[in-house]
């Protein structure tokens, strides 16, 4: 492909090149590095002039480091008078401060879109947005890509028997998602509502649907601490599920959460590699990935030659 180069940030690196390698190009020469004080400095080590970049790098590791290197590679490609500037960003940094739920509460999601904007960039791809309103904090065009695609190919293959699953979702927000998923395997769904006495506590769940000698899949596009998805295996256990998954986009899983997956009922605990999980992996062997790097080649790929997107809304590329 002609007056395209793609550059990788230091955030996922393996993700980064599983992307080049899809679409045939050679990551582009990019150094970064900190000064003693701890500033970030990125040196591009190629011409840019008139192309189209694009920029891989996942909100995820020390998020505040790796954002502020994106914003400084955008800006660099920016006043080398790149044509386009791209920011593909597979894990979006501060998704869940989206909405001003308490008094005084910052809305950091629109916050980091003004940023991107500012530092240059034309065009976001992302994957899975914890609220898909963030596309309305840019006035740029966002495309938000699914994992559902690859995550429907995932259960055909791996769960042999899906026919006689149930999708539910772990909260009351996600239940579009999981009724899409349902609709798409012709399988019914459930939910399960959470009271919270404060943040990051569950006080009471509430399963909504008959799981009894099914196969429970939990669908969620994120989790960190995972207390949220462990209580919903218990409960799906101790509801009479003959086996419990859980299918997460966006696996952080930090702080207790690799030992409380440890110690939950669950067959498989499956993210895509939006985030690095290498390490994670050999912590807990009931954790398997995903790779998506193909659903964002291929999106690369229609974005610099001009076509559609839409149909990787409903198939995975091949």
């Amino acid at each position: 492909m002609p007056n395209i180069v793609l550059f990788s940030g230091s955030s996922h690196h393996d993700l980064s090149q599983k992307v080049a390698d899809r679409l045939g190009l050679e990551l582009g020469k990019v150094i970064t590095k900190k000064f003693s004080n701890q500033e970030t400095c990125v040196e591009i080590g190629e011409s840019v002039r008139g192309e189209d970049v694009y920029i891989v790098q996942s909100g995820c590791g020390e998020i505040n480091d790796n954002l502020m290197e994106l914003l400084i590679m955008i800006n660099a490609c920016k006043i080398a008078s790149a044509s386009r500037v791209t920011a593909v960003i597979p894990c979006f940094p501060y998704a869940r401060q989206d909405k001003k739920d308490k008094s005084r509460a910052p809305i950091s999601a629109k916050l980091v879109a003004n940023m991107l904007s500012v530092a240059g960039a034309d065009h976001i791809i992302t994957m899975d947005l914890h609220a898909s309103q963030i596309q309305g904090f840019f006035d740029i065009a966002v495309d938000n890509l699914y994992a559902e695609p690859a995550v429907l190919q995932w259960i055909r293959e791996k769960i042999p028997e899906w026919k006689n699953c149930i999708i539910v979702s772990p909260d009351a927000g996600g239940a579009k998602r999981v009724t899409s998923i349902a609709d798409r395997l012709n399988v019914e769904f459930a939910l399960i509502h959470k009271e919270r006495k404060k943040a990051n506590e569950v006080d009471r769940m509430v399963l909504v649907g008959d799981v009894k000698d099914r196969v429970a899949i939990l669908v969620d596009d994120m989790a960190d601490t995972c207390g949220t998805i462990c209580h919903a295996a218990d409960k799906l256990i101790s509801a009479g599920a003959t086996k419990v998954y859980a299918i997460l986009t966006h696996g952080i899983f930090s702080g207790p959460a690799i030992s409380r997956i440890n110690n939950a009922p669950f067959e498989a605990v499956v993210v895509t590699n939006t985030i690095p999980q290498e390490d994670k992996m050999k912590q807990c062997l009931k954790i398997q990935v995903i790779d998506i790097s193909m659903i964002l080649a291929e999106a690369i790929r229609r974005t610099h030659n001009g076509e559609s997107v839409s149909y990787l809304f409903s198939h995975v590329p091949l």
